[in-house]
């Protein structure tokens, strides 16, 4: 099991979880052009909160991530509420290529900061993408690593120039970011500390 896995049954319990997953949405509703014969990919998903906010919005989406037991906690929620057009995809994309699909859109949300390869991740978010596509990522600005806390493997957080660099030299097009979310974090017994989250938005060209 890894640190998701144990997470995954208390996650939904968090109310910032979905006050972001809600604000993060809200802006992806506000800047992106959603159809409703638009599928979607959110990758890393985890309980699938910002899907759930997004499901009206869109045709289908499919909930990806390769935590075993928060996709059990996915499922359950789509058996329960009854929802038709989100599905669930027990996959690591860091580790292998997802052939024969394609979406109108790819978002997640705090969710790069654990990926290893940023450029290999955005590669395979473009070659997913069918032309016209559109790429949103919400993520953490440049921290000093006291998000996560001594141990932490991952990136402590992203400036956000180069990132949309990474972006734009993978092929994407129309790169724009604005903060969207700040969230408040008790990083020790006796502070709290604010953490300003971003909201990346991209296009694939509809001509490559």
């Amino acid at each position: 099991m890894n640190e998701f896995d144990i997470k995954a049954a208390e996650w939904d319990q968090n109310p910032i979880i979905w006050e972001r997953a809600k604000a993060i949405a809200n802006e992806i509703i506000r800047l992106i052009p959603l159809k409703k014969q638009m599928t979607a990919l959110e990758f890393g998903a985890g309980t699938g909160v910002t899907s759930f906010v997004l499901k009206d919005s869109l045709k289908e989406i499919t909930l990806m991530d390769n935590s075993s037991e928060m996709v059990k906690v996915m499922n359950n929620k789509i058996k329960t509420s009854k929802v038709k057009n989100l599905k669930t995809l027990n996959f690591n994309l860091e580790k292998a290529e997802l052939k024969d699909a394609k979406f109108d859109f790819i978002f997640n949300q705090m969710v790069l900061h654990h990926i290893s390869d940023i450029d290999d991740i955005i590669t395979k978010f473009y070659s997913l993408l069918n032309p016209g596509g559109f790429l949103a990522i919400a993520d953490l600005y440049t921290e000093d690593g006291s998000f996560h806390g001594d141990g932490f493997t991952g990136h402590k957080g992203f400036d956000i120039e180069i990132l949309s660099n990474k972006i734009r030299n993978q092929g994407f097009t129309n790169v724009s970011h604005r903060k969207c979310f700040v969230i408040n974090k008790k990083i020790s017994d006796t502070e709290t500390k604010e953490f300003d989250v971003f909201l990346l938005i991209a296009k694939r060209d509809t001509i490559n």
